[in-house]
C-alpha cells in the first residue's frame, strides 16, 4: 500500500513542506478527536501524533495496514509501544529535538531555586525588602546527578560546564557512556554523593512511581530536586514529606504526575504543593519553546523519510 500518512495534532510547517517535498502523501487534521481519527485511520499508513491522545491497543486494532507511528515530542509514552511492535509498527520520535530546551530550562529552575528568585519577586512586589531570608546557595563545586544519560540527559551536562560542577550520570540501560561532560557511576555513588539531582528517564513500568519515599531515604545529603522528565515518575507527597524533614532543600517541577485543571487541583498533594516555599512549578513547558517546535517536526520529518524511502 503507497505510504499514505494522517497528522492529528499541531505541528510545524515545516514537517508539512518536507513530507511533501519527499513526495509523502498526507492529510492534517490537527482539529481530530480520538473519534475522528478511529474512523479514518483504516485509510492510512503512517500517523504522526504529539500528545492529543493514548494510542493504545483499542485504537491500532482499527488500523490495519498502519506501518509506523511518529511522536513529535520526546518519548512515546502515550503510545502502546509493545503491542505496536508486536503488530510490526514502526515507532518514530524526535527526542533530540528539545533537548537544549529542556536542559536549559532545568538549569534556570534550578538556580531560581538555590537563590529564592521567585519568593523574592513576590515580596518586594508585595511591598517586602527581605535581604537575609533570601540568602542564596552558589552552584560552584557541587555535585549534580543525573538520572538518566539520553539525548536529555546528556544536553544538561554540557550546558554544566561552565559552572565549574561536578556532574555524575546513573543510567540502567547503557555502560561507558563517561565523557567529558560527566561521570559515569553506580547508584550507590549518586546517593552519596549528590548535592542535585535531575531526571532524564521516560516513563515506563519500571519507572512509574520510581520516585518514593524508599528512594529518597537512601540520600546522604540534602538535595535540590529537579524533575523535567514525566511526572508518572515521582510520587508528590513523598518529595513534600521530604521537604518537610529538611532532606530535600528545594524542589522544581515542570511536569506531575496529573496535569491541567480541574484534575490537578483535586489532587491530596496539590494545595501543600502550591503553597510550599521551597517548590518551583512550571506548566510542563520544559520542552516547549519556539525553537524547540520548530526542531521537533524537522528531526521528525527528516526521519520518516528515511524510514520510507530506505
Amino acid at each position: 500500500m503507497e505510504t499514505r500518512i494522517l497528522i492529528v495534532d499541531d505541528i510545524h510547517e515545516v514537517l508539512l513542506d518536507k513530507l511533501q517535498s519527499a513526495n509523502l502523501a498526507f492529510d492534517y487534521r490537527p482539529a481530530f478527536t480520538r473519534l475522528d481519527a478511529e474512523a479514518e485511520i483504516g485509510l492510512y499508513t503512517g500517523l504522526i501524533i504529539r500528545s492529543k491522545f493514548q494510542v493504545d491497543r483499542a485504537f491500532i486494532d482499527q488500523a490495519p495496514h498502519l506501518q509506523f507511528i511518529a511522536r513529535a515530542g520526546a518519548g512515546m509514552d502515550n503510545i502502546d509501544e509493545d503491542y505496536a511492535r508486536l503488530m510490526d509498527i514502526s515507532l518514530i520520535s524526535a527526542n533530540e529535538g528539545n533537548r537544549d530546551a529542556v536542559g536549559e530550562h532545568m538549569i534556570g529552575m534550578l538556580l531560581s531555586l538555590m537563590n529564592n528568585l521567585g519568593r523574592g519577586d513576590r515580596e518586594i512586589r508585595a511591598g517586602v525588602w527581605k535581604r537575609e531570608e533570601n540568602r542564596g546557595y552558589e552552584l560552584k563545586g557541587r555535585t549534580v546527578a543525573l538520572i538518566g544519560y539520553g539525548h536529555n540527559g546528556q544536553a544538561m551536562a554540557k550546558k554544566l560546564l561552565g559552572f565549574d560542577v561536578n556532574v555524575i550520570a546513573y543510567d540502567k540501560y547503557k555502560t561507558g557512556f563517561s565523557d567529558e561532560y560527566a561521570r559515569e557511576v553506580s547508584m550507590e555513588e549518586v546517593v552519596r554523593q549528590a548535592d542535585v539531582l535531575s531526571f532524564h528517564i521516560p516513563l515506563t513500568r519500571e519507572t512509574r512511581g520510581l520516585v518514593n519515599d524508599e528512594y529518597l531515604f537512601h540520600f546522604r545529603k540534602p538535595i535540590f530536586f529537579l524533575m523535567g522528565a514525566r511526572g508518572g515518575i515521582v510520587d508528590i507527597q513523598a518529595v513534600l514529606n521530604y521537604i518537610d524533614k529538611g532532606r530535600i532543600l528545594g524542589a522544581a517541577f515542570d511536569v506531575l504526575p496529573v496535569e491541567k485543571f480541574p484534575a490537578l487541583g483535586e489532587q491530596t498533594w496539590f494545595t501543600q504543593l502550591v503553597n510550599n516555599e521551597k517548590i518551583l512549578l512550571s506548566p510542563h513547558v520544559a520542552g516547549w519553546t519556539f525553537e524547540s517546535y520548530y526542531k521537533l517536526s524537522a528531526i521528525l520529518a527528516d526521519k520518516i523519510i528515511a524510514n520510507r524511502t530506505r
